[in-house]
């Protein structure tokens, strides 16, 4: 009989204790067309993108790294326009626009029904989970030159926070807080 220790007891799934809820929308395709607001945190929300000084976000190599892979998931997915967006210190806000797929450059998903792939649009998840994977890993790059031998621990939160735009004052209320996230720090929920 194979004897488990105390601590891999503990660490087994148990789903009476062990029970995360998505906060994602039940029943939603987060693939389809629309305006989506997006928020990231830094794991354990500690500054490591950069400071606000004056009002004005100041961007470390940390925080150019976020922004320049921001800038660039739309050369990733087809189907991705980027709107107003702000790296801070320890986390970032944006909205993004998902347009109607339109077939080339989806990644091919399992089709049961027909025993072949069909073309799958991008989730936002998908689109996210690439852009924390790239940050983290072009700035492990730089901790490991900067610190070697050092352990960096996660960059990332383990999940982000959305919300679906619905309609055009939602849409200036949310890109006017994105805007003014800088000049608003001090009183920020994400500050530590």
């Amino acid at each position: 009989m194979k004897r488990i220790s105390a601590e891999s007891e503990m660490n087994r799934y148990n789903p009476n204790i062990h029970h995360r809820k998505s906060i994602r929308l039940k029943g939603y395709d987060y693939s389809q067309a629309g305006l989506y607001f997006i928020t990231i945190c830094v794991h354990n929300r500690q500054c490591l993108f950069g400071e606000i000084v004056n009002d004005e976000m100041i961007l470390n190599d940390f925080g150019n790294i976020a922004h320049h892979h921001w800038e660039k998931l739309s050369e990733r997915f087809q189907n991705f326009e980027l709107d107003v967006f702000q790296i801070m210190p320890n986390h970032m806000h944006g909205i993004i626009f998902l347009t109607n797929p339109v077939g080339a450059g989806f990644t091919p998903a399992p089709n049961p029904n027909k025993g072949a792939t069909e073309r799958v649009a991008p989730t936002v998840a998908d689109i996210f989970g690439t852009y924390k994977s790239l940050v983290s890993n072009e700035c492990l790059e730089i901790f490991k030159q900067k610190f070697p031998g050092d352990y960096m621990g996660k960059l990332w939160q383990r999940n982000y926070h959305d919300h679906i735009i619905r309609d055009e004052q939602s849409y200036h209320r949310i890109a006017n807080y994105i805007i003014k996230n800088p000049q608003n720090w001090k009183n920020d929920k994400f500050r530590k």
